[in-house]
Formats: C-alpha cells, sequence, structure tokens
C-alpha cells in the first residue's frame, strides 16, 4: 500500500482485529489481565470481565491465553449464543474429545466431566473462556455452572472466564442465576484510555508497526482524538487511521486538529467535537 509506504509501515498500525502483538499495558487492560492471572493461579471457578463495546475484551482474552503455559489446556466460545447441547458440543470440541453428533446432553456431560478427571490426574488445569457471555442464555449459563460443581479437594477441575458487555451484568442479577453470581470471585471492569494514554497508546501501535520518524500527530490533535473517541481503543484506532489517510492524501505528514475533526465527523461512533460543520473525509490522492 502506498499509505504505508508514506509513513514507512511494515503493516497498518490501526487496525480493529485484535492482535496480541499491539497488545498494550495501560492501567485498566493490565489490571485486567494481572486480575486474571492471579485468579486461574488460585483456582477459582468464575471470573468475570465486563467492558464498553471497543475496550479490548477480546484482545484481553487472547493475551490472556497466549500466557498460559504448558500445564494449561484452554478452550475458547467466541460466541456463546447457543442452546445448552450445542454448547457443551462445542466445549468436548475444544478439549479434543471424540462425541457422537446424536449424543444427548446427559451424555456430553458426563464425557466432559471424565475428560476434567483425567485433565486434573496428569496434572493438567483447564480454563474456559467465552467472549460476549451476554448473549448467553440462562440455561447456557446454568450448564456451565452445573460443569464447575467438579472439583478436587484444592481446586475446581473446571475454571471459566466471562466476557462480556455491561449487559452481562444486569443479566446475572436476575433470581434463577443468583447461584452463578454467587460463584464469581474475581471481576474487572475495563475502562477506555485516560487523556494521558492516548498518545502513549497510539506511539505503541506506530512502534509495532514499523514507525520511526516524527510522532505524526499535534498534541492538540491528540486531545481532539481522546475526546472524539472518549477513549475507547477501537474508536481511538478508526479515528487516528482516517486522519492518517488524510493527511497521506494531502502529501502531509503530521495529522493535525483539522485532520482529527473531519476524521471524527466522517465516524458516526465518535462524539461530536462541535456543532460547526466540518468537511467530510476527502482523499486526494488514490490509497492503493
Amino acid at each position: 500500500m502506498n499509505y504505508l509506504r508514506h509513513f514507512g509501515l511494515r503493516e497498518p498500525p490501526f487496525g480493529i482485529t485484535p492482535d496480541t502483538h499491539f497488545f498494550y499495558a495501560c492501567r485498566s487492560p493490565q489490571e485486567a489481565l494481572n486480575t486474571l492471572l492471579v485468579a486461574v493461579g488460585n483456582g477459582e471457578g468464575f471470573i468475570k470481565i465486563t467492558g464498553e463495546v471497543g475496550t479490548g475484551k477480546t484482545l484481553l482474552c487472547r493475551k490472556f491465553l497466549g500466557t498460559l503455559g504448558a500445564g494449561w489446556v484452554s478452550a475458547y466460545v467466541p460466541n456463546p449464543n447457543l442452546d445448552p447441547r450445542t454448547l457443551l458440543m462445542v466445549l468436548a470440541e475444544e478439549l479434543g474429545m471424540l462425541v457422537e453428533p446424536d449424543a444427548e446432553q446427559y451424555q456430553l456431560m458426563r464425557g466432559i466431566s471424565r475428560a476434567l478427571l483425567e485433565r486434573a490426574r496428569a496434572r493438567t488445569r483447564v480454563v474456559l473462556c467465552m467472549d460476549e457471555a451476554q448473549a448467553m442464555s440462562g440455561e447456557a449459563l446454568e450448564t456451565v455452572r452445573l460443569l464447575t460443581n467438579l472439583e478436587t479437594e484444592k481446586r475446581k477441575l473446571l475454571q471459566v472466564v466471562l466476557f462480556g458487555q455491561p449487559e452481562l451484568d444486569r443479566k446475572l442479577a436476575s433470581e434463577s442465576l443468583r447461584q452463578l453470581l454467587q460463584r464469581i470471585t474475581f471481576q474487572h471492569e475495563l475502562s477506555g484510555l485516560a487523556k494521558d494514554e492516548v498518545g502513549a497508546y497510539v506511539a505503541h501501535r506506530l512502534r509495532v508497526a514499523g514507525y520511526v520518524g516524527e510522532f505524526p500527530f499535534t498534541e492538540p490533535a491528540l486531545k481532539l482524538l481522546h475526546r472524539a473517541s472518549r477513549g475507547v481503543p477501537r474508536l481511538v484506532n478508526i479515528v487516528a487511521h482516517k486522519a492518517l489517510l488524510m493527511v497521506y492524501g494531502e502529501g502531509g505528514r503530521r495529522a493535525d486538529r483539522r485532520h482529527l475533526r473531519s476524521a471524527a465527523q466522517d465516524t458516526p461512533a465518535a462524539s461530536s467535537l462541535s456543532s460547526w460543520w466540518w468537511p467530510r473525509l476527502r482523499l486526494s490522492r488514490a490509497v492503493d
């Protein structure tokens, strides 16, 4: 891409696909990662991580799974909006089990229980990470809770991490899920980037992508970037990317307030920076 060559980049620095190479250990994500590592190290049953859309839950989940050593087996369910039986089938497959397609739910539960006991005898620990957990039905959550009933004298045979939007908290507050709620021993709520973290976050992503030149955002532009994105990492990426596209289209090197305002105006989810009209993003040079 000409855009990458223009800025001396190896790869796009502001992609929205979760990539652990770009994980930035600012305050909230690092606290969440520490919480996860301490909780699973202690053998806790349920851990909950919540955060608004775009705050980096999936990236955190992948980073966490990447830190687990050889003594761990991990199961990752990216979309748990499944009925209980299908959820058990997915978990069985993640654990490497061979199951019959027409297996009944109780057979799946027994088979998973045996597999977990075998893992425990081999001194292997199992953690199940469920992304977008706010989409789970009450029945599916209860099914997972029943699996965590299995334990030795020292620890649970299955540890579960629920990653979800704030709607997950409202779902867990229901009377029918009070047993599960009581079993959540560790939790963390991801927050957006603070004003003084946005510049370091942007610099980190640029550095990982191979950028070595003068920092391509002015200080006033960074302040507007924080205001427009509200510190939400996904929105920081989108607005910053559009601002640099505009700079590239003009043949420039640094994004200023004007570029950030135009980029924010072109991003529906971004906060309005003023009541004035600002021209939408236009590129005078082709991006290929």
